[in-house]
């Protein structure tokens, strides 16, 4: 048991918190009447009414300010009697507890008398986990990770396990193409820019991490360096002088990579017979597949391109939307597709039937009547009309003509709505070569002066070694799609390094040739052509030869087999052309029967900034000898199509007046190197080269003469075609070539 007295000290600080409370009405005890507390003794013993004292001067003389200890010891001299030994302390002495400080309080008694109620404990809830149900938060372990420099002031860290981030290339190159700080340029004014651009990329990250289906991601973005005044500032210590260069890093972590959940397709999974299953394989996406967004979105236009292709030219799409479940760390698929049934081709209409007919349109599209409808062969009529020249617009429409009924698809008719071209060229050039001297000329034609795709073209050449005069008709996508009809007629007088002829022939063929929008794997040509010539070897030094007059008839055939990818400009693949011509010749009252035949092949290797084009000929004339065949009809080598460094017609054997005279067989080589250059944006390349060919009197080539060139030219690409030009020397030239020959053209040499 506790004891506690109450002294004067105390008493003196209660008065002095409390002298406004003294001043008051006596407040009523519980346990007293109103007589007994107007009888309450006083603090110094008595019996006086506590209204008496009126301040602490009646309780504290004036000494006691200058010697307080003396005061404090001596204490109060009680008027009566107390008893100090332990009472228990009742309701009524607390009171008397509060006013005076020689009442003996027994506390613990005291608090015996009061009644705590007993709190009852607390019922569960069964929504709530109790404290021992929570498991204690699990401590992250941050995995071990390799830093990859994307700049010198950006930084990516990604995990440095195997496989844990596959992504991690192609992530890298399309964060470079839109990052903040990659497209920052290196200042000391940009510095204060870092750290907004930073942030700016780390949402990128984000975004893209969720691109690759890692919804869980985290990026740890890390600023450092670049303090204001270092660069101004000698370094103090090493330290410091690295971090006055600022960096960005960030931390990859990308967590789970979420999966494909369900994936809803709408209606195509009501398609009849096999097409719901096939469309799902051409979507491609299945449950379970890494989470890609990208996936989407070409999924969707390849499901759209293969409804189209499997006979559904009206479905529905509407947008995708994804739904992300994290607990199942999965994305539930939904892309609502509504196919709308399944249609055949039925008649083409033409818009304008008097210019191109329904027929011929028909005739060019790759589809028949009844044939499944595929959006590929109605592209493709597309651009095989665009080909023909003769229309500036045209647009393809589906249009139902009968619908789907019990299984069995409905018809679409193909409305084809055509723009007309202008259809009338006027053409000219004029022009100067070393080997042509001067040429003038000028062209005239009608496109489709007899429908369909009937065309009329005149042409003329005036020149110091060519005059020609010619008139073609030509009839494309005759009877066949690509098949063009030709029939051409034209008088000429050349002059070349050999020949001097003067011809009048009419020629006609039959093709089915490659074009700019259509490049065939197989193209091929057959012919006839009836000609009359008045030819002799070229005039030297004012000594006139005697003209030779010839009578030719002849047919001649070729196909090509062409596996290279770009017609005019290829690097990869190879082409393969073989040529037969028989033709019999009338000349001095005696006749000649000859086989001409050449085979021409080019092969064309892409290792990578530069492209290794090789090409091989070889031709023979069987059946005749040099001698009694047409100068105009002979084989020559040389020039910019043939062996570079020479001039045209300028490789073989002479005459006894050096003239070349032509032969009966040829060989011809040629190497080049179609070096890229990154000038001007990839256009220019640079190109090395060297050929070598030989030309011999007889059917049998003869190697033992071969004439060398080689050089180097430049490409520049354009839309339609690199312009060539080459700059060749011989390497083992005759008296009678150039040191140096230029040529320019439009296209590769091969």
């Amino acid at each position: 048991m506790r004891i506690f007295w109450l002294n004067l000290a105390f008493v003196a600080g209660l008065f002095a918190s409390g002298a406004e409370a003294a001043s008051q009405e006596p407040v009523p005890v519980e346990g007293q009447d109103a007589d007994a507390q107007s009888e309450m003794p006083s603090f110094d013993g008595s019996s006086e009414p506590e209204s008496a004292l009126q301040s602490l001067d009646d309780l504290i003389p004036e000494t006691a300010a200058f010697d307080a200890e003396t005061w404090a010891a001596s204490g109060v001299t009680p008027t009566a009697e107390i008893d100090t030994s332990p009472v228990p302390l009742a309701t009524s002495e607390i009171a008397d507890s509060e006013t005076n400080p020689d009442v003996l309080i027994d506390l613990e008694a005291a608090l015996d008398e009061f009644a705590f109620p007993v709190p009852q404990p607390l019922e569960s809830d069964s929504d709530r986990p109790s404290f021992a149900e929570i498991d204690a938060p699990d401590l992250i372990e941050i995995e071990e990770l390799a830093e990859f420099a994307v700049s010198d002031v950006l930084i990516l860290a990604f995990p440095a396990e195997e496989g844990r981030f596959p992504e991690e290339s192609d992530f890298i190159a399309r964060f470079r193409a839109l990052s903040s700080v990659e497209a920052l340029e290196s200042d000391d004014d940009t510095i204060p820019q870092l750290a907004a651009r930073a942030r700016s990329d780390e949402i990128l990250l984000i975004e893209m991490l969720r691109t690759y289906g890692y919804y869980d991601a985290e990026v740890v973005r890390q600023l450092s360096g670049g303090r204001r005044g270092i660069a101004d500032e000698e370094p103090v210590d090493a330290s410091e002088a690295a971090d006055s260069d600022p960096k960005v890093r960030f931390d990859i972590i990308p967590g789970a990579r979420y999966q494909f959940g369900a994936v809803d397709l709408g209606g195509l999974d009501r398609l009849a017979g096999i097409d719901g299953g096939d469309l799902r394989m051409v979507f491609g996406i299945r449950s379970g597949d890494p989470l890609y967004a990208d996936r989407i979105v070409t999924s969707a236009a390849a499901l759209r391109s293969g409804l189209g292709e499997y006979g559904y030219p009206f479905a529905e799409f509407d947008d995708p939307s994804l739904l992300i479940d994290h607990a199942r760390e999965e994305g539930d698929l939904t892309l609502p597709v509504e196919p709308n049934g399944k249609f055949v081709f039925g008649e083409v209409v033409s818009s304008d039937p008097e210019f191109l007919s329904g027929r011929h349109l028909q005739r060019i599209a790759r589809f028949e009547a009844g044939e499944t409808y595929q959006a590929s062969l109605r592209a493709d009529l597309r651009r095989a009309i665009l080909a023909t020249g003769l229309v500036s617009r045209v647009l393809i429409t589906p249009r139902e003509i009968t619908a789907p009924a019990n299984d069995q698809p409905g018809e679409v008719a193909i409305d084809v709505e055509l723009e007309r071209a202008p259809l009338r060229t006027i053409s000219g050039a004029i022009g100067y070569g070393t080997e042509d001297g001067i040429k003038v000329e000028a062209a005239w034609e009608h496109r489709n002066l007899f429908p369909p795709e009937g065309a009329l073209r005149f042409r003329g050449i005036i020149g110091t070694r060519e005059q020609l005069a010619s008139a073609t008709y030509r009839r494309n996508n005759f009877r066949a799609r690509d098949q063009v009809l030709t029939v051409d007629t034209y008088a000429s007088d050349i002059e070349t390094e050999a020949v001097d002829a003067r011809t009048i022939a009419l020629r006609t063929s039959l093709e089915r040739i490659s074009n700019l929008l259509f490049q065939k794997p197989l193209s091929w040509q057959v012919g006839a052509e009836v000609l009359f010539t008045d030819e002799r070897n070229r005039v030297t030094n004012g000594i006139e030869r005697p003209r030779q007059t010839y009578l030719i008839g002849g047919l001649f055939g070729s196909a090509t087999l062409d596996t290279s990818n770009d017609l005019l400009d290829p690097t990869m693949g190879y082409r393969l052309t073989g040529a037969i011509a028989p033709e019999l010749s009338r000349s001095l009252g005696e006749e000649s029967f000859y086989l001409r035949a050449q085979v021409d092949a080019s092969y064309y290797h892409d290792v990578g900034g530069a492209v290794i084009a090789g090409r091989a000929r070889a031709a023979t004339i069987q059946g005749a000898d040099a001698v009694d065949i047409a100068p105009s009809r002979r084989l020559y080598a040389g020039g910019g199509g043939s062996v570079r460094g020479y001039g045209f017609q300028g490789i073989g054997p002479r005459n006894g007046f050096e003239e070349p005279t032509g032969g009966g067989s040829l060989v011809e080589f040629a190497l080049e190197a179609r070096i890229q250059t990154g000038i001007l944006d990839g256009a220019v390349e640079v190109v090395p080269f060297i050929d070598a060919g030989s030309v011999a009197t007889g059917s049998t080539p003869d190697l033992g003469q071969v004439q060398f060139g080689a050089g180097i030219g430049v490409r520049y690409k354009t839309s339609f075609g690199p312009i060539r030009v080459d700059v060749g020397v011989p390497l083992n030239p005759t008296d009678f070539d150039a040191p140096v020959v230029v040529y320019v053209s439009l296209g590769q040499a091969f």
